[in-house]
């Protein structure tokens, strides 16, 4: 199965040298950041009570380096005796954003849950409890075990008209965004004092004249802004002038793109 991403040319009106537009993030390497950033997700096993109807949990996992979900799970629970008897399972792993949460990046994974085998236990176990250090006081209880979901297939909402289905493989290869990690930090930075900049920055690369203007998001190869206009609220990206891995490099990139689109206004 393939990924249904397209990808679309975009032309901004950036009337200075020419500069080659860098994509955007895949949606796999999307899935795979939100996956890595969120510790907890919701675990819909298929009910061994109510058969034929899907039973949700709250369940934290790791991932491995293939990005397949990883649980330490209790023998007694009810999502444990559910996979027991079918291991048919999803996971829905959603980023917590303010405003609208429909507007927020979420991804399912389906496939099958079943237990890690004793070849993997000590690569599993010491990828789990780096991300849940509290799982140290129960991960040798007797009751507990160690699973892991094989994914079969991945559906990808980026939010209002971004979603698609992503091929697991091209998920298992894909890496984490460099900027994940310090991305709240820029965002927070730029929102609170760099508004009149990304209001310039957004008419002089994309030609619209926003009287608000707020960071929304922010990658290896640009940002995401929401515009207040005359015509209402707008979703817009600015990709970068070249990509960047760090915050540092994501400061220098924004500076440099500012003081071009202030020498042009």
């Amino acid at each position: 199965m393939t990924s249904t991403q397209t990808t679309t040319p975009r032309r901004h009106a950036y009337t200075g040298p020419d500069v080659p537009q860098l994509p955007e993030p895949s949606f796999a390497e999307r899935v795979r950041t939100l996956a890595t950033l969120t510790p907890v997700a919701t675990l819909s096993t298929m009910s061994r009570k109510c058969p034929g109807y899907p039973f949700g949990s709250l369940m934290p996992y790791a991932l491995d380096l293939e990005g397949r979900p990883l649980f330490l799970i209790s023998n007694m629970a009810m999502h444990t005796q559910n996979l027991k008897v079918e291991p048919k399972a999803s996971l829905f792993v959603g980023q917590i954003a303010e405003g609208d949460p429909l507007g927020a990046p979420r991804v399912t994974i389906v496939g099958d849950v079943e237990p890690v085998p004793a070849s993997d236990l000590v690569s599993v176990r010491e990828v789990y409890l780096a991300r849940h250090e509290a799982s140290r006081s129960w991960v040798d209880f007797n009751d507990f075990e160690f699973y892991r979901l094989q994914p079969l297939d991945i559906y990808y909402v980026g939010g209002f008209g971004v979603m698609g289905w992503v091929a697991v493989e091209d998920y298992s290869r894909a890496l984490p965004d460099p900027l994940a990690e310090a991305a709240p930090g820029i965002i927070a930075h730029m929102n609170a004092d760099h508004v009149p900049a990304m209001i310039l920055l957004a008419r002089t690369h994309l030609g619209y004249e926003a009287t608000e203007a707020a960071m929304t998001a922010v990658d290896r190869l640009g940002f995401f802004l929401r515009l207040k206009t005359a015509e209402g609220m707008k979703g817009v990206r600015i990709n970068f002038l070249r990509e960047v891995m760090t915050a540092v490099d994501t400061r220098k990139v924004l500076v440099e793109m500012v003081r071009s689109a202030e020498a042009m206004s």
